[in-house]
């Protein structure tokens, strides 16, 4: 049988040393075949889930039965038989999934794309599918997403915006005390007030690890490892939270609230299409910003070449608007292509090094991390802005 056969070789590949194929290709081609044998998975369940052969075992579905029988997770069984239901309208990108040019994440981010809520968003994707695989294959996982959250934007402007503001009713945050007196939650945003909680906790959160790491040096007299700081990561979060409601129980009434700034790029991507999109990453549909527009401020990047303000062409670090700017533009973060750093803990780079006659403008800089910034120049950049 085929099976047999495929087992024998998979017998013989784990049986082998993994040395012999822990090279870049090799682990490109595992990671190619690991998607074809995904597929092959796919298409055998949707076939199993037609014939109804999972009925004689008494299960109520497929899901069931795969979660029984495969000892799956209810979520991975279910997701496999949406995913092998959905093949047979997305013939391009089961094509390109048979092929290993796309995965598991891409095939599932194109089946929900196809299946929005929209009613002429099928016809919309059947028309743009090649495109839309292309992009995929082409790719990291994350900008594709927002590739995705566009051109469903742009093939059902109002299902779009009625989606988040769907996403936005989902909200929720429960804390109850527990048999034990323990407090117990959780808590559920949509992507704006989400990104608002999420950045003051990571933010408290630092200060803690600053305050853990310095009193721990000063006991040990060296840098102290993770494990010898006084709180875990998760004991700084929970403690950041606590301190989030002391500050804002010790706030005056009348103490002006921060206001959230949202930033608007001008040019050619907002004259060709929809830009609306968190720091985060996260893609909006515009409508969804309006009920932040009285208590929000918005400033406007313009990415126009020769008719703008820069800081000095010649000046030695980015800084003002001419940083802004590309941290705006670089929003997907780190342009080294194996690094995902967001934006805002990165530094600016010049292109054409400073020292070799760059000009620190803004077709001149990028956004790079400190990591990869150094690898480049070779030596620590100072005030976070490259050497």
């Amino acid at each position: 049988m085929l099976l047999d056969d495929l087992e024998r070789d998979l017998d013989h590949l784990a049986g082998s040393d993994p040395f012999s194929y822990a090279d870049p290709e090799s682990i490109i081609a595992l990671e190619r075949l690991a998607a074809r044998l995904e597929f092959c998975v796919a298409r055998a369940v949707a076939a199993f889930d037609a014939g109804g052969e999972w009925g004689a075992d008494g299960a109520k579905g497929t899901t069931a039965w795969l979660s029984t029988r495969c000892h799956l997770p209810q979520n991975v069984a279910r997701a496999q038989v949406r995913r092998g239901r959905a093949l047979s309208s997305l013939p391009v990108s089961s094509e390109a999934f048979c092929a290993g040019e796309i995965g598991v994440a891409q095939i599932d981010a194109l089946a929900q794309a196809a299946a929005g809520p929209g009613a002429g968003t099928a016809e919309a994707f059947a028309r743009d599918e090649a495109l839309l695989v292309e992009h995929a294959k082409a790719m990291k996982f994350a900008p594709f997403r927002s590739v995705l959250a566009y051109w469903a934007q742009l093939a059902d402007p109002e299902g779009a915006e009625e989606s988040d503001l769907e996403r936005m009713a989902r909200r929720d945050v429960y804390l109850n005390k527990s048999i034990h007196d323990m407090y117990l939650g959780a808590m559920t945003f949509d992507p704006v007030s989400g990104a608002i909680v999420s950045k003051e906790l990571v933010r408290l959160e630092a200060e803690l690890f600053a305050a853990d790491w310095a009193q721990a040096k000063a006991e040990l007299g060296r840098d102290p490892k993770l494990h010898e700081l006084c709180r875990t990561s998760a004991q700084r979060r929970a403690d950041a939270l606590v301190e989030m409601a002391i500050r804002s129980a010790s706030a005056p009434p009348d103490a002006r609230r921060p206001e959230p700034l949202f930033s608007v790029l001008v040019g050619y991507e907002t004259l060709h299409g929809r830009i609306s999109q968190l720091a985060d990453g996260s893609v909006l549909a515009p409508g969804t910003l309006l009920p932040w527009m009285d208590g929000a401020w918005f400033e406007r990047i313009v990415f126009r070449p020769g008719k703008r303000v820069e800081c000095s062409a010649r000046a030695r670090f980015f800084t003002g608007g001419t940083r802004r700017a590309i941290e705006i533009r670089d929003h997907d973060g780190c342009t080294h292509e194996y690094c995902e750093e967001a934006a805002e803990n990165c530094q600016i780079d010049h292109i054409v090094p400073y020292a070799q006659g760059g000009e620190t403008t803004q077709e001149n800089g990028r956004v790079m991390c400190p990591f990869h910034n150094r690898l480049r120049n070779g030596r620590e950049p100072p005030d976070g802005n490259d050497p």
